[in-house]
């Protein structure tokens, strides 16, 4: 099966502490295996997983954490540029990541998207790499022995 890098930002550890438990879960129930690491917030991540790609050792990267929006604007360029950090690295990079980064407007929304029970979007994540990894090794283009 596959084996993926689970980047997650503690920046509020409570919220991807509940996104890490959703996408471990939908992890083993496919029978990925996987490393986790952390970082300090959003903006780290792009940066952490491209560390990572040169390791050549993962199918995919999960992507965890949370942006909270407050007073200044701060948010637009936290959930803006590790967003665009991650589509830059899918793109160049020929990655497969599944963006587990909540952006929301207050902690109730953040709480609720990232409980298992409510809308687990730690295991949309999960569940998305695992479909991206899989579509990724159908495209690729295996060498034919004759």
């Amino acid at each position: 099966m596959y084996h993926v890098l689970v980047v997650e930002a503690k920046f509020y550890e409570h919220i991807s502490a509940k996104l890490a438990e959703g996408a471990i879960q939908a992890l083993e129930a496919q029978g990925a295996t996987f490393e986790r690491i952390t970082v300090p917030g959003a903006l780290e991540i792009p940066g952490a997983i491209r560390f990572a790609i040169n390791k050549e050792r993962y199918d995919g990267f999960i992507a965890l954490g949370c942006v909270i929006r407050g007073e200044t604007s701060h948010y637009d360029i936290v959930a803006n540029e590790s967003a665009r950090g991650l589509q830059e690295l899918t793109r160049s990079f020929n990655v497969a990541i599944g963006n587990g980064i909540l952006t929301v407007e207050n902690e109730a929304q953040a709480l609720e998207r990232a409980d298992m029970k409510k809308k687990d979007k730690g295991g949309f994540a999960a569940n998305a790499v695992l479909q991206m990894i899989a579509l990724k090794n159908q495209f690729t283009i295996k060498q034919k022995t004759y």
